[in-house]
């Protein structure tokens, strides 16, 4: 079994892994950019980047210079929809994840309830 999960298993999480870099890399991007376009510290550039790319935007923080609002009409049309689209990837992998041990979970009930029966009846 572990030669099998080492060889095969990486191959079944590459578009995970993939998902995931795309979500962290657009916003190490955003954060990079927002902080050369504005005079704002790494943390708000970050935030501003992680509440941009989940469409909350509180409004606290903005774009206050025509470079920046730009980046941020771009950032939000390419942004979002790839934030939204790496989300989905991780979370069914999740799913699937689940329900295929949900499966095993049955089969092998399945497969012991004969014999728990008979251990019962016999008594």
């Amino acid at each position: 079994m572990k030669l099998f999960e080492m060889i095969v298993w990486p191959k079944f999480r590459t578009h995970v892994i993939l998902a995931f870099s795309t979500l962290v890399g657009l916003i190490i991007g955003g954060t990079v950019v927002y902080h050369s376009l504005e005079n704002w510290t790494w943390i708000q550039c970050f935030y501003f980047s992680v509440t941009t790319l989940t469409t909350v935007g509180y409004g606290d923080i903005y774009p206050t210079n025509d470079a920046s609002r730009l980046f941020t009409s771009f950032y939000v049309l390419m942004g979002v929809g790839l934030a939204l689209l790496s989300l989905s990837i991780i979370g069914n992998d999740y799913l699937d994840r689940q329900e295929r041990q949900m499966s095993r979970f049955k089969a092998q009930r399945e497969i012991l309830k004969p014999k728990i029966q008979d251990k019962l009846g016999k008594k």
